[in-house]
């Protein structure tokens, strides 16, 4: 297995719905297209943000299968495949590697609470097997608000030690940092991700392999000045966007401002069971988002 090259400003991008509720995978594509064109290292496709565990199975694939065929550059990219069936995740995995995607990016099976190490190992162990073929790099995803269920540093230990180099990496949603620095400290080959990019200039310094964030939907090429220069005044303004959305619901509000941005008001369309950014919320983003960029629209 090839060693994986993601680094950086990585966007868990937003995946545009169409009006009969599946992906619009056209949107999809054109959004990728212009988050890599616009300062993404990376792409973290079908994550949290990108609605994954609202799509079926084939939806998911069906997500998948157009980022291929749209000739997106796919070692640039991780992508969900994480799921409560194990099954389910054996499948979507094997999709990924067979495509070409840089990375999975695995949930724990999220259902059954309290579980213990040995049936989280036992997931991995499938994923690992079914795909020993074309061993496509595992990144865990950290997000025990969601999903219930913790990579806890012993246990990514445990997996590093049971399944060698095929665990690569992990991405933190938890927003505990001293988790997140303890995990990056297992082993310099290991790449922990934080998903804010306020971590980007500590990433920078070596601490972390970058970031995949939510908010780099909105302000990638801020983040990437952070990155590729050190530019604390670009990682201001940036963290000020993401910080439009402290306290109000995050996927939607990412949805309603790329709405702003690309002048697409479908941009906006949520997959249920999440909601509709509201209208008072989508003011005050769009006013603060237009203050930091100066009126003008990225």
């Amino acid at each position: 297995m090839s060693e994986t090259k993601l680094r950086g400003v990585i966007a868990a991008i937003a995946t545009p719905v169409d009006e009969s509720g599946s992906p619009d995978t056209a949107r999809a594509t054109k959004l990728a297209r212009y988050l890599l064109d616009n300062g993404c290292d990376g792409l973290n496709v079908l994550g949290t943000t990108g609605e994954a565990t609202s799509y079926s199975l084939d939806e998911r694939k069906r997500v998948m299968n157009a980022y291929r065929d749209a000739g997106l550059s796919l070692d640039r990219m991780m992508v969900g495949t994480g799921a409560a069936a194990t099954a389910d995740a054996v499948a979507l995995t094997k999709h990924a590697s067979e495509l070409g995607f840089a990375g999975a990016l695995v949930l724990p099976p999220f259902y059954y609470k309290g579980v213990p190490d040995d049936g989280l190992v036992a997931y991995i162990d499938a994923i690992v097997t079914a795909t020993s073929a074309k061993p496509i790099p595992i990144y865990l995803y950290h997000y025990p608000q969601q999903s219930g269920l913790h990579w806890h540093v012993a246990l990514v230990q445990r997996l590093l030690d049971s399944f060698g180099g095929r665990i690569v990496g992990l991405k933190d949603s938890s927003g505990d940092m001293a988790y997140a620095r303890e995990a990056a400290a297992i082993s310099k080959s290991f790449h922990v991700f934080p998903s804010t990019e306020a971590v980007l200039l500590d990433a920078r310094a070596g601490v972390f392999a970058g970031c995949i964030s939510a908010t780099a939907n909105l302000n990638a090429d801020l983040c990437q000045r952070a990155w590729s220069q050190g530019d604390k005044a670009a990682l201001d303004a940036a963290v000020t966007i993401r910080k439009l959305f402290d306290g109000k619901p995050l996927v939607s509000g990412v949805k309603s401002l790329l709405a702003h941005i690309h002048a697409d008001p479908t941009l906006a369309r949520m997959k249920p069971p999440l909601a509709p950014f509201s209208a008072a919320d989508r003011a005050g983003v769009i006013a603060g988002y237009d203050l930091v960029r100066g009126k003008r629209v990225a």
